[in-house]
């Protein structure tokens, strides 16, 4: 896909790999668009993110879960691979991110991991809408750079491909629900 049919930014981080997925998915895209952000419908709906959490700095839930720019997000549990079904002790992850931007007016949300150092791990995902023939296009990516990359390239590579391709569907299924 051309950079000039994305609504995604360029990359700010060049990675040791990244991981993408897109879908066109029929309904509006403020529908969408209020599916993505609607953190705590994720299990109903999500096979990858089962959960998205606003927490504060050291991981208590806040009691607003409207996403923010410069809020904390704990994902977890991750399923790897994705399943709507409750996997084993080995198939779920977390991570602990910090929404670095949430772009009504473009319809762009992002957030980066901060768990570890940045020479260790440095991950930044991307979230995007734009109108394309009537549909919504939703695209995704993240970059992952850092020593670890490697490991996470190694180990998880195709499991984060059929996470982001099942999160993906997923959103396109609830989202042309009537």
């Amino acid at each position: 896909m051309s950079a000039v049919n994305s609504n995604l930014p360029p990359q700010a981080e060049n990675g040791v790999f990244s991981v993408s997925s897109s879908i066109l998915i029929d309904a509006p895209r403020e529908k969408v668009w209020s599916i993505l952000l609607d953190f705590p419908s994720y299990k109903e709906w999500n096979p990858f993110v089962r959960g998205q959490t606003i927490v504060d700095k050291s991981g208590n839930p806040l009691p607003d879960q409207t996403p923010a720019q410069g809020q904390y997000l704990l994902i977890a549990p991750v399923h790897l691979p994705p399943t709507m079904d409750e996997p084993g002790w080995f198939q779920k992850q977390s991570a602990f991110e910090l929404i670095t931007t949430l772009d009504h007016e473009n319809y762009r949300v992002a957030w980066a991991n901060i768990a570890l150092p940045k020479f260790l791990l440095f991950a930044e995902r991307w979230q995007a809408l734009s109108v394309v023939d009537g549909k919504t296009k939703y695209e995704t990516t993240e970059v992952f750079g850092g020593i670890f990359a490697y490991l996470v390239k190694f180990f998880m590579h195709q499991k984060l491909v059929l996470g982001f391709n099942a999160q993906a569907e997923g959103l396109k299924k609830q989202a042309e629900r009537a």
